[in-house]
């Protein structure tokens, strides 16, 4: 049984169709990828998994249990947590108060520590900035820490929208080891990244959408040896 199914999922934004009839499921342990073009429903299907958004139809299961009747905050507080698009840190906040943000659902003060702990482990450049105003904080450190307020929250499912955007090309890298090293820890991610060759080459799975419908499904090994993908995605002729 996958740890997230989604099914015949219909999404809108007012009376514009954004979703159309999509279904994905992630097995737990797998780095699932989600790539198309821009507007294609990538940060829209993330949004409804995570609350944030609402369905019109289908549905949405983890560990067997419906999501749809549960808040944004409830899911989180389940183990869905989102790294949103753009990272959103609070830039008034310091590094520490961001990461504390992250664990306001979680009652646990040594889960906590623990989790803190992970965090200044995966980037430690939070931990010397941990007093720094959020938003005096490059691109890549803002990434991290939004990664690292997402880890707060102790996710089992972590949904990461467009990690790599604006990051220079060595930041990249490092950020797609980190988002290897939480999966090889037991995290099970599921990521939408316009970087579709790196992301196909560190996924197990990947779906292709289009105008807000999968149009493909494969292993990530699959998708990267197939003709559309390469001409569309990784600019290959």
């Amino acid at each position: 049984m996958p740890m997230l199914e989604v099914e015949n999922i219909h999404t809108y934004y007012g009376q514009i169709h954004v979703l159309k009839e999509v279904s994905l499921s992630v097995e737990k342990g797998e780095i699932v990828t989600l790539i198309g073009a821009n507007g294609a429903g990538k940060s829209t299907l993330l949004r409804t998994i995570s609350g944030l958004l609402r369905p019109r139809l289908g549905s949405i299961r983890f560990d067997s249990e419906d999501l749809i009747r549960y808040l944004a905050h409830e899911i989180v507080v389940k183990g869905i947590v989102q790294v949103p698009e753009g990272r959103r840190v609070f830039g008034q906040l310091t590094v520490m108060e961001n990461l504390e943000m992250g664990a306001f659902g979680c009652k646990d003060p040594k889960l906590i520590r623990t989790n803190l702990e992970r965090v200044f482990t995966l980037f430690p450049r939070l931990k010397a900035r941990s007093k720094q105003v959020a938003g005096t904080l490059s691109g890549g450190e803002q990434q991290m820490l939004a990664m690292g307020r997402a880890l707060m929250a102790n996710p089992r499912l972590l949904l990461m929208d467009e990690p790599s955007m604006g990051l220079a090309p060595v930041l990249v890298d490092s950020i797609f080891e980190t988002i290897q090293r939480l999966n090889t820890d037991g995290t099970t991610i599921l990521l939408v990244e316009q970087n579709a060759r790196m992301a196909l080459q560190i996924a197990n799975h990947g779906y292709v959408l289009q105008s807000g419908s999968v149009v493909l499904s494969d292993t990530a090994e699959n998708l990267r040896a197939n003709e559309m993908v390469r001409k569309a995605y990784l600019g290959e002729m």
